[in-house]
Parts: structure tokens; C-alpha cells; sequence
């Protein structure tokens, strides 16, 4: 195998990814390796391409976000600009609603905390309430 390509289990490795995740995105259309018989046989661009859908995953986008990126990309005809432009537009979308997610989480978690403080509380003004009444029920006798 030449320097310029790769088996699958190279892209794994590489990627600390299962080869079953290579087929995944070969799939989706990310990746079109060539075939020696039956090995699968990756080009540069396919390499490149598992790498930026393997990014794109990382952030957290969507499989259709990644695609579009990736073929963004791969259009040379495209402005470097444009696809800058495009890039920064998707990371910033993606991390309003990130940001967004964090916002209800933490409103929830203090929601939680409220609640389960109201509830000790009363748990507390229960037991308190019924501790004399246990000691009567149950004198100690000497």
C-alpha cells in the first residue's frame, strides 16, 4: 500500500474510530473508497473528508451540517471566503443553541435544588413534629 492510501483499519486506528464508523460515513456519501478485491482502499480525500465529518461530530453538528460543510469544501470552485463565511455562520448557530441548552440545564438544576431543599425541609418539620410523639408512644422505662 502506497503512502497516498489507506485500508480501513489504518483510518481507524488513525482515527481512534471502529471500521464500522468508516462504513458509516462511506454510507452517508462522506467517504468513496475504491475496492482491491475486497479490501476498501482510501484516497487523501477521503481521508480528509472522515477527518472533517469526525470534527463535525466532536462540535456536536448535525449529520446534514457536516455534509454540507464537507461538500463546501470540496467544491475548489467555491470561494475560500464564502466557505469561511459559511463555517463561521454554522459554528456560531451551533453555539447559540448550545449556549441556549446550557441556560435551561442550569435553570433546571436550580429547580431541582429548590425542590429537593423544599422537601428536606418539610421532611425535617415532619420528623420534628413526630419525635415527641414517638417518645410518648414508647417510653423508656429504667
Amino acid at each position: 500500500m502506497s503512502q497516498a492510501t489507506w485500508t480501513i483499519s489504518e483510518l481507524a486506528r488513525e482515527f481512534s474510530v471502529t471500521p464500522r464508523t468508516i462504513r458509516f460515513y462511506e454510507d452517508q456519501g462522506i467517504v468513496s473508497p475504491t475496492r482491491s478485491g475486497r479490501n476498501r482502499i482510501y484516497a487523501p480525500r477521503d481521508r480528509t473528508r472522515l477527518k472533517l465529518a469526525l470534527r463535525g461530530r466532536r462540535l456536536g453538528l448535525q449529520l446534514s451540517e457536516i455534509v454540507t460543510l464537507i461538500n463546501l469544501y470540496d467544491h475548489s470552485s467555491a470561494s475560500s471566503t464564502a466557505q469561511l463565511q459559511h463555517y463561521i455562520d454554522v459554528l456560531d448557530a451551533h453555539r447559540q443553541k448550545l449556549e441556549q441548552q446550557q441556560r435551561d440545564l442550569d435553570e433546571t438544576l436550580e429547580e431541582l435544588r429548590r425542590q429537593q431543599a423544599d422537601c428536606t425541609a418539610l421532611l425535617r418539620r415532619r420528623n420534628a413534629a413526630q419525635a415527641p410523639a414517638k417518645a410518648d408512644l414508647h417510653p423508656i422505662t429504667e
